[in-house]
């Protein structure tokens, strides 16, 4: 990821693959504990963290900042799932609980690499537009995104790619379609961000995310790869022959990309589809 903040400071750019849902009702936050793999009671209004929605058998169905307006009142940041389709699962698990599902298909979702004006850490702010803003940097790479009304605003191409680069960096998976219900919180080394919790109680896949935690049986994890070109979809094999596949590519942006890979992998070099690469370290400071 580079250091640069691109394009004109303070200028918002779409960010596309991010949709907003709202959870509304008495019976929001309830649901949302016995469905996502966060502590939602723990979540104070006005505060958002990292969260998630799991199968049975505790794999990733998708990714999503999980903010708390008020009370009763849950909004979910859903990255690159569909968000339409997403809410109808989600709405047969409703049954007799007072919550209402909604896309919130009026509101539109930018960034910026620039500190938030009101936002910091976990807590979220309000916009003179009726929106709301969330700090999605760091003390050394700012950035800030906007969820709010639909207006005008810049598409910029490049300022999207560098924002899905500095989330590869940071390791927050943008996982598509293909690699929905593929691979565990654990695989996905979402305890860095603090995104699932193992004490909570009882959600789907609790089971298999508590099992894997406490008797120490991850063995694989998130490897940050760069390359020289356009990184490939694709198995990661080590270079030495005879190649040995190590991995799978999960997310990727430009030159670089995120692998499920061994935690003993090593450095590399590696390749991906012929593509050589190697790994680079993993940023801090996105856990909320």
């Amino acid at each position: 990821m580079s250091d640069k903040q691109p394009g004109p400071e303070g200028r918002f750019s779409a960010l596309p693959g991010i949709a907003s849902v709202t959870l509304e009702g008495r019976d929001a936050l309830a649901f949302a504990q016995a469905q996502f793999m966060s502590d939602v009671a723990a979540l104070a209004p006005g505060h958002w963290h990292w969260s998630g929605w799991l199968t049975p058998k505790g794999r990733v169905i998708a990714l999503f900042a999980l903010l708390r307006p008020s009370p009763d009142t849950l909004q979910l940041l859903l990255l690159d799932a569909d968000p339409v389709e997403f809410a109808a699962r989600l709405q047969r698990f409703v049954f007799r609980s007072k919550v209402v599902v909604r896309v919130d298909a009026g509101l539109a979702v930018s960034g910026t690499f620039k500190a938030p004006t009101g936002a910091a850490g976990a807590r979220f702010a309000a916009t003179g537009d009726g929106g709301l803003e969330l700090d999605l940097g760091t003390p050394t790479h700012p950035r800030t995104l906007r969820v709010g009304p639909a207006c005008a605003h810049d598409d910029d191409d490049a300022l999207a790619l560098d924002w899905r680069l500095a989330d590869l960096a940071h390791g927050l998976p943008r996982l598509t379609s293909g690699q929905a219900e593929t691979w565990t919180p654990q695989q996905l080394s979402l305890d860095r961000l603090r995104a699932f919790s193992v004490r909570k109680g009882c959600y789907p896949g609790q089971e298999i995310v508590a099992r894997t935690h406490f008797l120490g049986q991850a063995k694989r994890g998130l490897v940050r790869l760069v390359a020289k070109m356009e990184m490939p979809a694709g198995d990661v094999a080590g270079a030495a022959a005879p190649a040995r596949v190590l991995g799978q590519v999960v997310s990727r942006a430009g030159c670089e990309a995120l692998a499920v890979m061994p935690l003993d992998a090593g450095d590399g070099p590696f390749e991906v589809s012929g593509v050589t690469c190697t790994s680079l370290p993993l940023l801090d400071g996105l856990e909320r």
